[in-house]
C-alpha cells in the first residue's frame, strides 16, 4: 500500500457548467494535478525529471463519471500505479467526495518515458532513481 496522501481540494466556480456541476473535462486536469502531487510527495517533481532530460507524454487517458461533484464540495483523488514497465507507466484514480465518501469518478492514463526528441527511454538502465520511484510503488489492482 502506498505511503502517499490523496490529492485533495474543492471545486473552483470556473470549473462548473450551466448546472453548477464540474464539467466532465476537469477530471482530467484533476488526475493531471494529481500525479503532479504525487511526485512532489515523492521528492521527485516534474521539473527535476524534465531537468534530467526526461519527458512523460500521455498515451491515453479515461474516465467514468458515476456521482457529480458541485462548486464548493471538497474531494480528493488516490492515484494507484498498476503497472510500470521501465518505458510506459500506468496510473488509476479514485475521485471521491470526502463530505458524502461517495465515488464521483474513476479513470485511468498510460504515459511514457521519452527524451526530448520523443525517443523512448528504459529508465531502469538509465535513470535508475526514476526507474525505482514507479517500480516500487506498483499496487496490486484489487
Amino acid at each position: 500500500m502506498s505511503y502517499f496522501k490523496p490529492y485533495r481540494r474543492k471545486v473552483y466556480y470556473y470549473e462548473t457548467d450551466k448546472m453548477s456541476i464540474m464539467h466532465h473535462s476537469n477530471y482530467i486536469r484533476i488526475f493531471e494535478e494529481t500525479r503532479v502531487d504525487f511526485l512532489e510527495q515523492a521528492g521527485m517533481p516534474f521539473r527535476l525529471i524534465e531537468e534530467r532530460g526526461l519527458l512523460m507524454p500521455v498515451l491515453s487517458v479515461e474516465c467514468s463519471y458515476k456521482r457529480p461533484l458541485r462548486f464548493g464540495d471538497e474531494f480528493e483523488v488516490t492515484p494507484v500505479i498498476t503497472k510500470f514497465t521501465g518505458t510506459t507507466l500506468f496510473v488509476k484514480y479514485r475521485v471521491v467526495n470526502t463530505a458524502t465518501g461517495e465515488l464521483c469518478a474513476e479513470g485511468s492514463s498510460s504515459h511514457c518515458f521519452t527524451d526530448r526528441d520523443m525517443r523512448p527511454v528504459r529508465t531502469k538502465r538509465t535513470y535508475p532513481e526514476i526507474y525505482h520511484l514507479f517500480a516500487d510503488n506498483v499496487e496490486e489492482e484489487g
